[in-house]
């Protein structure tokens, strides 16, 4: 059993599961009612899904649950079976088994170990998609917001505008401002208690005191579910290949959400998931989720930094944060039917802007011109077309467009060597055996060709082995002829990681495109000064002699430089 939790971290388990348990509450009852299911749908998602996935899982300390995109994609699959079906009812036999088998496909991927490839997509398209994804949410949420039913798509948001506009519920307006403005500005004031509770609590118990005439949740079933299983025999056969579609979607969107969390609790704990188990882990818990009507979900970035910040450090963690939520459906359900609409609103519009990648966005100009593209096509097929086929686009013309440039490249007679070679050396040979004293805390890394989003994730692996007496880097990029965006940020938190143990990193023989990607978005002359950038690694050579030969202790002289290169970091701001 210690798999699942160390009595050395009994405490923190309990307090990092509790804490995740209450941020997920508010977002669980916002994305249940946005789904088109009920606020019920989304709790019964989170409390299954949370606890199944933390036993099954290949992330301990991962907190899972309907997240943004997911809603989105539950929410279209809803919207099409009430579409066809007339009610949600009669269409319910389509949602559950769309979702179980979402769950099935995430077993298989799993199994057949698909989870390596998902570090293949690359960075423009999963930005252009998170980006658009979180544009939905907010998009959804503005009827709502003003008092409104939601429109059925984005399209007709647009198009239905007027309506709500010219009939603005200025309680329920005045509401969803209010829980915005709490969640924004009460971390301010302290972070120990989440932001979104206190404006649910706040704004939620204001309207009750004053009896404000909104729209609110309505009542909550309370006790044990209902098993929602013998709908699926219901599902008429012309409708199975729709139900395989949405299954598809639901279950490729619910790995990529859930594979990138795991590597962002990975940099925050320092460990290694298992991202095949994670997607078996993932899968058992939306099976299980849909077996009661819960939404389908996956591993949440928020609610897993949360549990680790708040001491959580194995399985323990995320089964509370399930069995947390099992209490309140259990004991404070009646109480939220009293919850306004506009203010599960607001806290889904602060969703949907934490959701949107500004980091890419920003760098739209400066970035390669192929990668701007391939963003803005995705994130326009994502808000007004399928989500699946924006994901397959994007990669599709990522791939299409790379190519051409790598052709382009050949044709102008560049020298590539290979796609994914990368060649290391701990130091060069020398008569005077000046580097002698030095040889194991100098290190080259040579790399040859494109560094393409391809390529990104095995940099970064071999760029993490080299942790530990090192004390500079020299990183040869003379025979480097092009630099993607994925790269660009590949070496951008490389070298931020090393220079967080206190290594030196030093460029040589940068060619003209990946010295202008590099310093147009700022990691030179910030994060790596021009002193350290070398037009030659003969330069490189003279230099790292000159500093050696000319201090008793060199070493230590060129590591002190990396003092004004941390305090300059303080202004860099991507």
């Amino acid at each position: 059993m210690n798999k699942f939790f160390d009595l050395k971290n009994l405490r923190g388990d309990i307090f990092g599961g509790l804490t995740a348990g209450i941020v997920a509450l508010p977002l669980a009852l916002a994305f249940g009612v946005q789904s088109g299911m009920g606020a019920i749908a989304g709790l019964y998602g989170a409390m299954v899904l949370g606890v199944f996935a933390a036993i099954f899982g290949g992330t301990a300390t991962q907190v899972s649950g309907p997240t943004g995109p997911m809603t989105v994609i539950s929410a279209m699959v809803i919207a099409s079976a009430i579409e066809v079906s007339g009610s949600l009812q009669a269409g319910m036999g389509i949602i559950i088994a769309s979702f179980m088998l979402a769950g099935g496909f995430q077993i298989m991927y799993g199994l057949l170990k698909i989870g390596k490839y998902i570090k293949y997509i690359p960075y423009p398209v999963l930005s252009g998609f998170m980006t658009g994804i979180g544009v939905i949410i907010i998009l959804y949420q503005i009827y709502p917001f003003l008092g409104h039913p939601s429109a059925s798509n984005t399209v007709d948001i647009f198009l239905n505008i007027n309506e709500p506009l010219s009939q603005i519920n200025f309680s329920a307006l005045g509401l969803g401002v209010l829980t915005i403005a709490i969640i924004y500005i009460f971390p301010k004031i302290t972070k120990s208690i989440p932001s979104a509770l206190v404006a649910l609590l706040v704004a939620s118990g204001l309207s009750y005191l004053l009896g404000v005439n909104v729209p609110v949740i309505g009542d909550i079933p309370v006790g044990i579910p209902d098993l929602k299983i013998s709908t699926i025999f219901s599902v008429e056969p012309a409708m199975y290949w729709t139900v395989i579609e949405f299954a598809v979607m639901l279950s490729a969107l619910g790995a990529i959400d859930s594979l990138l969390t795991s590597v962002i609790a990975d940099n925050i704990t320092k460990t290694k998931h298992n991202s095949n188990r994670e997607l078996i882990g993932q899968g058992i818990g939306n099976i299980a989720a849909s077996f009661i009507g819960g939404l389908p979900g996956a591993g949440a970035t928020m609610r897993t930094v949360v549990n680790v910040n708040a001491g959580g450090k194995t399985r323990l963690s995320g089964i509370i944060h399930g069995l947390f939520l099992v209490t309140i459906l259990f004991g404070l359900g009646k109480f939220a039917a009293f919850i306004p609409l506009s203010v599960l609103a607001g806290i889904l519009i602060t969703v949907g802007i934490g959701i949107i990648d500004y980091k890419g966005l920003r760098h739209l100009k400066r970035v390669p011109r192929a990668d701007a593209v391939v963003l803005l096509i995705v994130l326009l097929i994502t808000v007004f077309g399928n989500l699946l086929h924006a994901v397959g686009v994007g990669v599709v013309l990522a791939c299409v467009l790379f190519m051409k440039k790598s052709s382009d490249l050949v044709e102008r007679g560049t020298s590539l060597k290979a796609l994914s070679g990368f060649d290391g050396e701990d130091a060069w040979d020398d008569e005077g055996g000046v580097y002698e004293h030095y040889r194991n805390k100098i290190f080259i890394k040579h790399l040859y060709g494109p560094l393409f989003f391809g390529f990104t994730s095995r940099f970064q692996e071999l760029i993490k082995e080299l942790k530990g007496d090192i004390k500079v880097l020299i990183i040869r990029m003379d025979e480097v002829p092009y630099i993607d965006q994925s790269g660009i940020y590949a070496i951008e938190e490389a070298i931020m990681d090393l220079q967080s143990e206190n290594v030196v990193v030093v460029f040589a023989a940068l060619q003209p495109q990946p010295f202008d990607m590099l310093k147009k978005i700022g990691v030179i002359p910030i994060l790596v000064p021009e002193m350290h950038v070398f037009d030659s690694f003969k330069d490189c050579e003279v230099w790292l002699k000159h500093n050696l030969q000319s201090k008793e202790n060199g070493i230590e002289q060129i590591s002190a430089e990396l003092l004004k290169v941390k305090k300059a970091k303080v202004a860099y701001r991507l």
